[in-house]
């Protein structure tokens, strides 16, 4: 086993580790991130050819011609093969998308607050005068806004919501792998050259046909690579790569047979599934459970236990080379590139019973070396897990990289069901991107849609009211729940016009064909032909609209120190001049969500039922449900600098709480399990997209075996609680101090930001500040 170092793991390194993984690791950063524009150039080549013919067939050709064209690459040392761009962790372009922020910000993003990426003058020539002319006014951007309302224009305008994914292609989504592994390519080519010569003018079946076909000969380039490079390399590489290009022509025809061959089509398909979306969280699943009948085969057949540790590491690491290129407001709400590689271990099978296997040891034995954001982890808890694999999860988890996440099936099989959604497909569900739960190979949920800003609505609230003369908190509220109602209408609206604009101008006939039900249905994802069609909009705010309602509640209405108009006034004023020692009272006299305080929790659980039950009332448009969620990523420091001063002592512009169901930060005083107790006393089974809950440890609490199973019992309490979601981070604040001031110390060091782990040093100083203040507990 790797051995960590001793000096609290400051950096994140492995000492002893094996020697590819590391070689591997390395190569990945040695040099800086910089865009590539090879995809956007192939695609529109591409679109020139096809204009006048139907979208679906042009994407497929596209993706076809990026698959025929691509520069392709085997890496000094890798067993596994298939790489979006020869340089590592290069960021690449969907200018058919929107063109426009690209143009905007090209002499800006090499030094832009976060997530850099170095972009050439050649480069920077190239996109101006081809690639931008070309798009301007034909892509799915230009859709989307023709055909926003000016109803939906001004709530976007007013900040009241944020509308996602109107820049790249469907994401947040898990294609069926146990199919494709099961059965391999020539299956899915055969059904679709049937269901071809059945329906001849259904153009999904050949635009799907066609990319199959693509990534087939896509293996064959491989192929040949392997065998050129086998020529001039020494005798033990010679000998890997013949294998390689062995495999790659097996698996061009075949299914997998062994656990090295079933890792690579699966990589494979995941880089077919980047070149036709270029999309955030095209995730992986329950990996644990659909490889481990290739584990054992592997094992059977008598290739060694290193050996598939090793091809397992290969994969983690490719993981981490897809990089994903965003706006700067973009990188604001999705700070240090979360490519949403998620992966879920353990859970349940269809019995109900537990599903560890011995692969799911060996996922979290491996992250301990792997040390890297990706893939991003998560173990599934539930009241029947074993307590070994638990206390496995808990030394996972001490590391302090914040990986695995967990989340909880007596509360996530429960609410799938309240969906509509079937007893077998809800014990098999996953999450995709950050925390969005999903069932794997059967949805398209839309699960990052929009970003909804209650505590902006309690805001428009407070000062639409001011000048009345008699103002109750019973009348406060009905106006926040009345906005509520209003704004979710026109969310809804600007969602679904997202939602035509990807059926539009960015169908995914590679990734459809993968999704159950689209093949039956002849229909890609963006026309409703998965099995569940959702789409999940993010109430953010919960913490502090409760804690800001409460100081009303008790400071204004039943303590009457001061008058509801004193109190907009001292907001107006930013709690400045004569107001400072009123935020300081509000701050620190006032209890606050997060410490077991029945009456804030539930006024946190009585607006956000509001919200989630007005907003399910919708319908999108592939015939599915709005479904509401609760989590952040990093959004909740650009949303809070669209809100001015609170009552709950906020001042204009600074962060709103963390996570999403996460108390305000610094305001958490009585301990981790009074956070888990407020937690529990919202209606967790609401947040089916997905609700994420941020903890912080202190290292010394979870030293030793008395240390693990002290958080392991923590851990059966949250799910005992049925809590959907938890997460950690467990670094000191001193280290995170150090790491402020003298980053080249810690270019290792991971931290939790919200659904994904991120390096603190690639992170702003705001968030770095926010997960510096976050309290650090105690057990």
């Amino acid at each position: 086993m790797s051995q960590i170092v001793s000096e609290a793991n400051t950096a994140n390194i492995v000492v002893d580790g094996n020697q590819r993984i590391q070689t591997m690791k390395d190569h990945l950063f040695k040099e800086k991130r910089q865009i590539s524009l090879e995809r956007a150039l192939l695609y529109t080549e591409s679109y020139q050819k096809t204009e006048g013919e139907p979208t679906i067939i042009r994407r497929a050709k596209a993706v076809v011609h990026i698959l025929e064209n691509v520069a392709i690459s085997i890496r000094e040392g890798e067993l596994l093969v298939g790489n979006r761009t020869i340089r590592p962790r290069s960021g690449i372009l969907s200018p058919e998308m929107d063109p426009y922020w690209i143009m905007k910000e090209i002499d800006t993003i090499d030094g832009r607050p976060q997530d850099q990426f170095e972009f050439t003058e050649a480069d920077k020539k190239i996109y101006r005068e081809k690639l931008y002319p070309y798009w301007q006014g034909r892509s799915m951007k230009d859709f989307i806004n023709q055909q926003l309302t000016d109803e939906v224009k001004d709530a976007l305008k007013d900040e009241v919501f944020k509308l996602n994914q109107t820049d790249k292609g469907q994401g947040h989504i898990i294609m069926d792998f146990p199919g494709i592994l099961n059965h391999g390519i020539a299956y899915y080519i055969d059904q679709l050259a049937e269901k071809i010569h059945d329906q001849p003018e259904n153009d999904f079946f050949k635009a799907g046909y066609l990319i199959f076909v693509g990534l087939r000969n896509h293996f064959i380039r491989y192929q040949r690579l392997a065998l050129t490079l086998a020529k001039s390399a020494d005798s033990v590489r010679k000998n890997e790569l013949l294998v390689i290009a062995d495999m790659c022509q097996k698996l061009s025809q075949e299914k997998p047979s062994s656990f090295y061959e079933a890792l690579q089509l699966l990589w494979m398909t995941s880089i077919v599934g980047q070149y036709e979306s270029n999309a955030s969280s095209l995730s992986l699943g329950r990996m644990d459970q659909y490889l481990y009948p290739f584990y054992e085969a592997s094992l059977r057949a008598g290739e060694s236990e290193a050996f598939l540790y090793e091809v397992l590491g290969d994969f983690y690491i490719k993981t981490n080379d897809v990089v994903l290129l965003r706006s700067e407001s973009s990188a604001k709400c999705f700070a240090g590139f979360p490519t949403g590689y998620t992966v879920v271990l353990g859970g349940l099978d269809e019995l109900g019973h537990a599903s560890v296997n011995p692969l799911s040891y060996l996922m979290l034995d491996l992250y301990h070396e792997i040390l890297l954001p990706q893939p991003n982890l998560s173990v599934r808890m539930n009241e029947v897990i074993p307590r070994k694999f638990l206390l496995k999860t808990c030394e996972t988890i001490r590391l302090g990289t914040g990986i695995p996440q967990l989340f909880n099936d007596e509360v996530c099989v429960p609410a799938f069901l309240s969906k509509g959604v079937s007893l077998d497909d809800a014990r098999d569900y996953a999450t995709v991107g950050c925390v969005e739960t999903s069932i794997p190979g059967k949805t398209y949920g839309l699960h990052d849609i929009a970003l909804f800003n209650l505590l902006r609505i309690m805001e428009l609230s407070i000062y639409d009211l001011k000048d009345k003369k008699t103002v109750s908190y019973e009348m406060l509220s009905v106006d926040i729940k009345a906005k509520i109602d209003y704004y979710v209408e026109l969310v809804v609206k600007g969602s679904n016009i997202v939602d035509l604009g990807h059926r539009a101008y960015a169908p995914t006939p590679f990734l459809s064909v993968l999704i159950k039900d689209c093949l039956a249905n002849g229909q890609d994802v963006t026309e409703g032909g998965a099995r569940y069609n959702f789409s999940g909009v993010q109430g953010i705010g919960e913490a502090n609209l409760s804690d800001a309602m409460y100081v009303i509640k008790k400071m204004v209405f039943e303590n009457q120190e001061l008058t509801f108009a004193e109190l907009v006034e001292a907001l107006a004023a930013n709690f400045e001049g004569k107001y400072q020692s009123l935020q300081q009272h509000v701050i620190q006299d006032f209890d606050k969500y997060g410490n077991d305080n029945d009456e804030i929790d539930q006024i946190a659980a009585s607006f956000f039922r509001h919200y989630a039950k007005e907003l399910e009332k919708y319908e999108n448009v592939r015939g599915g449900k709005f479904i509401p969620g609760a989590y952040t990523v990093s959004a909740h420091i650009p949303l809070g600098e669209a809100v001015g001063a609170t009552p709950d002592g906020r001042k204009a512009q600074e962060q709103l709480a963390d996570g999403g169901l996460s108390p305000m930060v610094g305001r958490d005083r009585l301990g981790p399990t009074a956070v888990l107790k407020s937690v529990s006393k919202l209606d967790n089974y609401l947040t089916v997209n997905g609700s994420l809950l941020n903890i912080k440890f202190q290292p010394n609490t979870l030293k030793g075996q008395q240390g693990l199973n002290k958080f392991a019992n923590f851990l059966m309490a949250f799910t005992k609680l049925k809590i959907q979601h938890v997460q950690f981070n467990v670094q000191s604040k001193e280290t995170l101090l150090d790491a402020q001031k003298n980053p080249a110390k810690y270019s290792g060091l991971l931290v939790r930001v919200a659904g994904y782990s991120a390096f603190f040093v690639d992170l702003n100083k705001q968030i770095q500040d926010d997960i510096i203040a976050r309290v650090g507990h105690e057990l």
